[in-house]
């Protein structure tokens, strides 16, 4: 049994939406990671997949870093939690 939370399922509830803004970006994993380090965040682009394929949680810092890059609120990356409540 997993000892991490989940959510319907899954690991975080920005996934989905993270991918779409991504590729509107068109950004690719490699890309996003290279930008989000130049904050000071380090996100593996194995990581960013992980987090799209809701196979691993993202921490709040990371949450903010990806949202800035991408330039989009992080209620945009939300909207899916959201909307189930």
């Amino acid at each position: 049994m997993s000892l991490i939370a989940r959510f319907d399922g899954n690991m975080n509830v920005i996934g989905r939406l993270l991918k779409e803004y991504r590729m509107k970006k068109d950004l690719s994993y490699e890309k996003l990671s290279a930008k989000l380090e130049l904050m000071g965040i380090s996100i593996h682009k194995q990581s960013l997949y992980d987090i799209e394929n809701n196979k691993r949680t993202v921490k709040d810092y990371k949450l903010f870093g990806i949202e800035h890059v991408l330039g989009i609120d992080v209620n945009d990356l939300l909207k899916d939690i959201s909307d189930k409540f």
